[in-house]
C-alpha cells in the first residue's frame, strides 16, 4: 500500500526548485532575488550570469532547475516562462568565536540561507492591433 498522493500545492502552469543551505546571509540572497523576480526567464539568466555577487551563479542553478522541472515534469513551454516568485528563507546558523583581549570572547554567526523558485508559463502577449497596422 502506502500513503495516498499528495495534492499539487501549485498550479497546474507552475513549477518550482529550492536551492537549501546556500551560504550566505538570507538578506544579501534576498537582493539577487529581488533582481530576477517578474523577470523573463532568458533575461533571468542572462542577469545573473553577469552579476558580480558571488551567490548568483548558485541561484542561476536553481533557476535552471525550475526550468527543466517545468519542462520535463509538466510539459510547460520554456520560451514563455516568467519567474513568477523567488523568495528566500533562513536555515540554519553555525555558531563560532573569536578570542578577544583579556580572556573574552566574540561570537560568530555564518549564517546559511535558502531560496524558492518558482516559474509560471504565461501565454505570448499579441500586439496591439494599432500597431500591426502601421508598421
Amino acid at each position: 500500500m502506502g500513503k495516498p498522493k499528495r495534492e499539487r500545492s501549485l498550479a497546474d502552469s507552475e513549477a518550482k526548485a529550492v536551492a537549501r543551505n546556500l551560504r550566505i546571509s538570507p538578506q544579501k540572497l534576498n537582493l539577487v532575488a529581488a533582481m530576477i523576480r517578474g523577470k523573463k526567464i532568458d533575461k533571468a539568466i542572462a542577469e545573473l550570469e553577469f552579476s558580480r555577487k558571488r551567490i548568483a551563479g548558485d541561484v542561476r542553478k536553481c533557476v535552471m532547475s525550475a526550468v527543466a522541472n517545468a519542462e520535463n515534469n509538466h510539459g510547460l513551454d520554456v520560451n514563455d516562462l516568467v519567474v513568477a516568485e523567488a523568495w528566500v528563507g533562513k536555515n540554519l546558523i553555525m555558531k563560532r568565536f573569536h578570542a578577544r583581549g583579556r580572556g573574552r570572547s566574540g561570537s560568530i554567526v555564518k549564517p546559511f540561507s535558502q531560496i524558492t523558485v518558482v516559474v509560471r508559463e504565461q501565454a505570448a502577449k499579441a500586439e496591439p492591433a494599432s500597431a500591426k497596422e502601421q508598421g
